[in-house]
């Protein structure tokens, strides 16, 4: 074995022995009971026998992480980097004697094996680094925090723990002193992952507490909003065409889902009527994954489709209707990422 390789392996066994594997929300530690419903992020997993006490998962939304060190007179981020996708946060403390140190190097040590390059990672002896979590500590409000109360009567009155929990509760759960602050990304699937890191010690306890926020980029389901006939009246008028999102196939297939897509079917076949000398190209467009020349017939025979539903089942002269596939050559976003590509699956409306 090659010192290189040898090397990678210890790192990679340090880490993890450091952090215990996913385990279900229910397999908290002996001294505390996790918070309902939480459960370890599959990136990173908690460092050995923490205690998950905030958790909050959101399927899509937008979030914001620091371009720089430092905050602007507002306690916000400096050149935000703003993230649209899942987003994870979790609160984990330590068990008592862990220094924010040890438990924040353990955590980053764990996402470089994973491929994690840092942005931005500060210590206590760097000005401003103490001030980073007021950049998010309004996220905290929205958690789901642990049952204080149920994780006191865990243990003897007047004993270690139970007087450190009594304290517990609010934004201070994201540490006060001797703070650790990391952000970086990693590469998944394409994809570009956020992951920020605070470790400090909790206000008046000897409790070390890790903040996590992850964010991994994706499309939101699209087709929610139809755009209805007006709309599309509009956008001829004033473009010449308009994308549509609410006409829907299934991977590789031409067959249109006709449940799913009536709404804005309907809609364009009212348009047409209301407009009898409008006369349309239906084109459809795919993103640029798969061979050119089938990403071409697939988006022509979608094109077709479209077409036929609306001679078809809405009685609109097929004159006054062509179909035309472009496959990948018209993106209107990137192709390197998920939520480029759903943009880029799409039938557009084209005056002729």
């Amino acid at each position: 074995m090659s010192s290189n390789l040898a090397r990678h392996f210890a790192v990679a066994a340090f880490c993890l022995s450091s952090l215990a594997i996913a385990a279900p929300a229910s397999a908290s530690p002996d001294w505390a009971i996790d918070v309902a419903g939480g459960e370890d992020h599959p990136l990173i997993q908690r460092y050995n026998n923490s205690w998950m006490m905030a958790y909050k998962k959101i399927g899509f939304d937008q979030t914001t992480f620091p371009g720089k060190l430092g905050l602007d007179s507002h306690n916000e981020f400096i050149s935000p980097i703003t993230v649209e996708g899942q987003i994870t946060r979790m609160v984990y403390f330590a068990p008592l004697g862990k220094t924010p140190l040890e438990v924040h190097r353990n955590y980053e040590q764990a996402l470089k094996a994973a491929g994690f390059k840092a942005i931005i990672s500060c210590t206590p002896r760097d000005k401003g680094c103490e001030h980073m979590r007021y950049g998010f500590d309004d996220h905290y409000s929205s958690m789901k925090e642990a049952d204080f109360r149920a994780n006191r009567a865990r243990h003897p009155e007047k004993s270690a723990l139970n007087n450190q929990m009594f304290s517990l509760g609010g934004t201070n759960m994201l540490g006060t002193d001797d703070l650790y602050f990391t952000y970086g990304t990693l590469t998944k699937d394409g994809n570009t992952v956020h992951a920020m890191l605070n470790t400090g010690k909790v206000y008046r306890t000897d409790f070390t507490t890790t903040y996590i926020e992850i964010a991994e980029p994706q499309a939101m389901q699209g087709g929610q909003v139809t755009v209805n006939a007006d709309a599309l009246k509009n956008a001829l008028q004033s473009s010449g065409k308009v994308a549509l999102y609410g006409i829907y196939f299934d991977t590789g297939k031409s067959e249109i889902k006709a449940a799913e897509s009536k709404t804005q079917l309907d809609e364009m076949a009212k348009l047409l009527k209301s407009q009898p000398a409008l006369k349309v190209y239906i084109v459809g467009h795919t993103d640029n994954q798969g061979n050119l020349d089938a990403n071409q017939a697939l988006s022509q025979q979608r094109a077709q489709a479209v077409v036929a539903a609306l001679t078809k089942q809405y009685q609109i002269a097929a004159t006054r209707v062509a179909s035309k596939g472009v496959a990948s050559l018209a993106p209107v976003a990137s192709n390197d990422n998920d939520a480029g590509r759903a943009k880029n699956r799409r039938v557009e409306l084209v005056v002729q």
